[in-house]
Protein backbone atom coordinates (compact mmCIF):
# COMPACT_ATOMS: atom_id res chain seq x y z
CA UNK A 1 0.00 0.00 0.00
CA UNK A 2 1.06 3.58 -0.56
CA UNK A 3 3.06 5.33 2.14
CA UNK A 4 1.46 8.69 2.98
CA UNK A 5 4.78 9.89 4.40
CA UNK A 6 6.46 9.94 0.98
CA UNK A 7 7.53 13.50 0.11
CA UNK A 8 8.11 13.07 -3.57
CA UNK A 9 7.41 10.64 -6.36
CA UNK A 10 9.93 8.66 -8.37
CA UNK A 11 10.86 9.18 -12.01
CA UNK A 12 10.89 5.75 -13.66
CA UNK A 13 11.97 5.41 -17.31
CA UNK A 14 11.45 2.31 -19.47
CA UNK A 15 13.78 1.89 -22.45
CA UNK A 16 14.51 -0.82 -25.01
CA UNK A 17 14.30 -1.87 -28.63
CA UNK A 18 11.16 -1.42 -30.69
CA UNK A 19 8.60 -4.17 -29.94
CA UNK A 20 10.36 -5.09 -26.69
CA UNK A 21 7.04 -4.60 -24.91
CA UNK A 22 7.74 -1.19 -23.37
CA UNK A 23 4.27 0.28 -23.76
CA UNK A 24 2.50 -2.86 -22.54
CA UNK A 25 4.76 -3.10 -19.50
CA UNK A 26 4.41 0.61 -18.72
CA UNK A 27 0.63 0.24 -18.79
CA UNK A 28 0.79 -2.82 -16.51
CA UNK A 29 3.12 -1.02 -14.11
CA UNK A 30 0.88 2.03 -14.09
CA UNK A 31 -2.20 -0.08 -13.29
CA UNK A 32 -0.36 -2.04 -10.60
CA UNK A 33 0.74 1.12 -8.81
CA UNK A 34 -2.73 2.61 -9.00
CA UNK A 35 -4.17 -0.60 -7.54
CA UNK A 36 -1.71 -0.18 -4.64
CA UNK A 37 -3.02 3.36 -4.11
CA UNK A 38 0.11 5.14 -5.31
CA UNK A 39 -0.29 8.45 -7.11
CA UNK A 40 1.02 7.64 -10.57
CA UNK A 41 1.23 9.18 -14.03
CA UNK A 42 2.20 7.54 -17.33
CA UNK A 43 3.65 9.50 -20.27
CA UNK A 44 5.17 8.43 -23.59
CA UNK A 45 7.79 9.93 -25.85
CA UNK A 46 7.49 11.12 -28.44
CA UNK A 47 4.32 12.86 -27.32
CA UNK A 48 2.64 12.99 -30.72
CA UNK A 49 -0.19 15.26 -29.56
CA UNK A 50 1.88 18.46 -29.42
CA UNK A 51 2.80 20.60 -32.47
CA UNK A 52 6.36 19.27 -32.30
CA UNK A 53 5.07 15.75 -31.72
CA UNK A 54 2.94 15.92 -34.87
CA UNK A 55 6.01 16.75 -36.94
CA UNK A 56 7.82 13.80 -35.38
CA UNK A 57 4.86 11.50 -36.08
CA UNK A 58 4.83 12.48 -39.74
CA UNK A 59 8.56 11.77 -39.97
CA UNK A 60 8.35 8.39 -38.23
CA UNK A 61 5.57 7.26 -40.54
CA UNK A 62 7.69 8.19 -43.57
CA UNK A 63 5.28 10.94 -44.60
CA UNK A 64 7.90 13.70 -44.43
CA UNK A 65 11.66 14.10 -44.62
CA UNK A 66 13.84 16.04 -42.20
CA UNK A 67 17.56 16.54 -41.76
CA UNK A 68 18.98 14.11 -39.17
CA UNK A 69 20.16 16.98 -36.96
CA UNK A 70 16.74 18.64 -37.13
CA UNK A 71 14.70 15.57 -36.22
CA UNK A 72 17.02 14.81 -33.31
CA UNK A 73 16.55 18.29 -31.90
CA UNK A 74 12.78 17.97 -32.35
CA UNK A 75 12.78 14.74 -30.34
CA UNK A 76 14.72 16.52 -27.59
CA UNK A 77 12.44 19.58 -27.71
CA UNK A 78 9.47 17.24 -27.32
CA UNK A 79 10.95 16.07 -24.00
CA UNK A 80 11.68 19.62 -22.90
CA UNK A 81 8.02 20.52 -23.54
CA UNK A 82 7.00 18.45 -20.51
CA UNK A 83 10.13 18.73 -18.33
CA UNK A 84 8.56 21.25 -15.95
CA UNK A 85 5.36 19.23 -15.57
CA UNK A 86 7.47 16.16 -14.67
CA UNK A 87 9.21 18.19 -11.96
CA UNK A 88 5.88 19.48 -10.68
CA UNK A 89 4.33 16.01 -10.54
CA UNK A 90 7.34 14.51 -8.76
CA UNK A 91 7.22 17.28 -6.15
CA UNK A 92 3.52 16.52 -5.58
CA UNK A 93 4.36 12.94 -4.66
CA UNK A 94 3.34 11.49 -8.02
CA UNK A 95 5.48 8.70 -9.46
CA UNK A 96 5.96 9.33 -13.19
CA UNK A 97 6.43 6.39 -15.56
CA UNK A 98 8.05 7.36 -18.88
CA UNK A 99 7.94 5.18 -22.00
CA UNK A 100 11.20 6.12 -23.85
CA UNK A 101 13.38 9.02 -22.81
CA UNK A 102 16.75 10.68 -23.44
CA UNK A 103 18.64 7.39 -23.72
CA UNK A 104 16.55 6.36 -26.72
CA UNK A 105 16.88 9.82 -28.19
CA UNK A 106 20.67 9.73 -28.17
CA UNK A 107 21.03 6.09 -29.17
CA UNK A 108 18.61 6.12 -32.12
CA UNK A 109 20.29 9.18 -33.61
CA UNK A 110 23.80 7.76 -33.20
CA UNK A 111 22.64 4.43 -34.69
CA UNK A 112 21.95 6.10 -38.04
CA UNK A 113 25.66 5.85 -38.79
CA UNK A 114 26.06 9.50 -39.77
CA UNK A 115 29.66 10.44 -38.78
CA UNK A 116 28.44 13.93 -37.82
CA UNK A 117 25.92 12.50 -35.33
CA UNK A 118 27.97 10.90 -32.58
CA UNK A 119 26.54 9.66 -29.31
CA UNK A 120 28.41 12.51 -27.62
CA UNK A 121 26.74 15.12 -29.86
CA UNK A 122 23.31 13.54 -29.53
CA UNK A 123 23.43 13.68 -25.73
CA UNK A 124 24.09 17.41 -25.42
CA UNK A 125 20.45 18.63 -25.82
CA UNK A 126 19.41 16.26 -23.03
CA UNK A 127 21.60 17.94 -20.41
CA UNK A 128 19.39 19.58 -17.79
CA UNK A 129 16.32 17.38 -18.26
CA UNK A 130 14.99 15.53 -15.19
CA UNK A 131 17.25 12.58 -14.36
CA UNK A 132 15.47 9.25 -13.80
CA UNK A 133 15.63 7.68 -10.36
CA UNK A 134 15.39 4.32 -12.13
CA UNK A 135 15.85 3.32 -15.77
CA UNK A 136 14.58 -0.11 -16.79
CA UNK A 137 16.10 -1.45 -20.00
CA UNK A 138 14.00 -4.20 -21.60
CA UNK A 139 16.57 -6.45 -23.26
CA UNK A 140 15.50 -8.46 -26.30
CA UNK A 141 17.30 -9.52 -29.47
CA UNK A 142 16.35 -7.78 -32.73
CA UNK A 143 15.44 -11.20 -34.13
CA UNK A 144 12.96 -11.87 -31.33
CA UNK A 145 11.54 -8.33 -31.56
CA UNK A 146 10.96 -8.79 -35.31
CA UNK A 147 8.63 -11.73 -34.58
CA UNK A 148 6.23 -9.54 -32.65
CA UNK A 149 3.16 -7.94 -34.20
CA UNK A 150 3.45 -4.58 -35.94
CA UNK A 151 7.22 -4.75 -36.47
CA UNK A 152 8.45 -2.80 -39.50
CA UNK A 153 5.63 -0.24 -39.59
CA UNK A 154 7.83 2.73 -38.69
CA UNK A 155 11.07 4.13 -40.04
CA UNK A 156 13.49 2.72 -37.45
CA UNK A 157 12.09 -0.82 -37.38
CA UNK A 158 14.68 -2.56 -39.56
CA UNK A 159 16.99 -5.39 -38.52
CA UNK A 160 20.18 -3.42 -39.21
CA UNK A 161 18.96 -0.32 -37.36
CA UNK A 162 17.73 -2.30 -34.37
CA UNK A 163 21.04 -4.19 -34.14
CA UNK A 164 22.98 -0.91 -34.04
CA UNK A 165 20.54 0.49 -31.47
CA UNK A 166 20.95 -2.57 -29.23
CA UNK A 167 24.77 -2.38 -29.41
CA UNK A 168 24.73 1.30 -28.48
CA UNK A 169 22.33 0.70 -25.60
CA UNK A 170 24.64 -2.03 -24.30
CA UNK A 171 27.64 0.31 -24.55
CA UNK A 172 25.80 2.85 -22.37
CA UNK A 173 24.98 0.18 -19.80
CA UNK A 174 28.69 -0.57 -19.47
CA UNK A 175 29.61 3.04 -18.70
CA UNK A 176 30.35 4.13 -15.10
CA UNK A 177 27.85 6.06 -12.97
CA UNK A 178 24.88 4.17 -14.39
CA UNK A 179 23.78 2.54 -11.15
CA UNK A 180 20.19 3.62 -11.73
CA UNK A 181 19.89 1.34 -14.80
CA UNK A 182 18.28 -2.08 -14.33
CA UNK A 183 18.34 -4.63 -17.18
CA UNK A 184 15.21 -6.76 -17.59
CA UNK A 185 15.03 -9.88 -19.78
CA UNK A 186 12.05 -9.02 -22.01
CA UNK A 187 12.07 -12.29 -23.93
CA UNK A 188 9.86 -14.08 -21.39
CA UNK A 189 6.13 -14.03 -20.66
CA UNK A 190 4.37 -10.73 -20.07
CA UNK A 191 3.61 -11.69 -16.46
CA UNK A 192 7.21 -12.66 -15.69
CA UNK A 193 8.57 -9.42 -17.13
CA UNK A 194 5.95 -7.38 -15.26
CA UNK A 195 6.96 -8.95 -11.94
CA UNK A 196 10.65 -8.28 -12.57
CA UNK A 197 9.80 -4.65 -13.32
CA UNK A 198 7.53 -4.08 -10.33
CA UNK A 199 10.07 -5.20 -7.71
CA UNK A 200 12.84 -2.66 -8.46
CA UNK A 201 10.26 0.09 -8.99
CA UNK A 202 8.74 -0.44 -5.54
CA UNK A 203 12.23 -0.52 -4.02
CA UNK A 204 13.10 2.74 -5.77
CA UNK A 205 9.90 4.39 -4.59
CA UNK A 206 10.57 3.27 -1.02
CA UNK A 207 14.03 4.84 -1.01
CA UNK A 208 13.47 7.89 -3.19
CA UNK A 209 13.14 10.38 -0.31
CA UNK A 210 16.61 9.47 0.95
CA UNK A 211 18.02 10.38 -2.48
CA UNK A 212 16.89 13.97 -2.14
CA UNK A 213 15.30 16.23 -4.77
CA UNK A 214 15.00 15.08 -8.36
CA UNK A 215 18.35 15.51 -10.11
CA UNK A 216 19.11 16.70 -13.65
CA UNK A 217 20.80 14.84 -16.47
CA UNK A 218 24.42 15.93 -16.75
CA UNK A 219 26.96 15.84 -19.57
CA UNK A 220 28.41 12.43 -20.27
CA UNK A 221 31.93 13.73 -20.71
CA UNK A 222 33.27 10.18 -20.55
CA UNK A 223 31.53 9.31 -23.85
CA UNK A 224 34.26 9.62 -26.54
CA UNK A 225 33.47 12.51 -28.90
CA UNK A 226 33.94 10.28 -31.92
CA UNK A 227 31.83 7.40 -30.55
CA UNK A 228 29.00 6.41 -32.90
Amino acid sequence: MADDKANRGALVVVEGLDRAGKSSQCELLYRSLLDMNYKTKYIRFPDRSTPIGKQIDSYLRGQSQLDDHSIHLLFSANRWEVAQSIHDDINKGITVIVDRYSFSGAVYTAAKGNPNLSLHWAWQPEVGLPRPDLCLFLSISPEEAAKRGGYGVERYETDSMQTRVRNLFLSLLDLPHNDEICVIDAGRSVAEVAQDILEPVLECMKNVDSIGPLKKLGPWSFIPIGDN
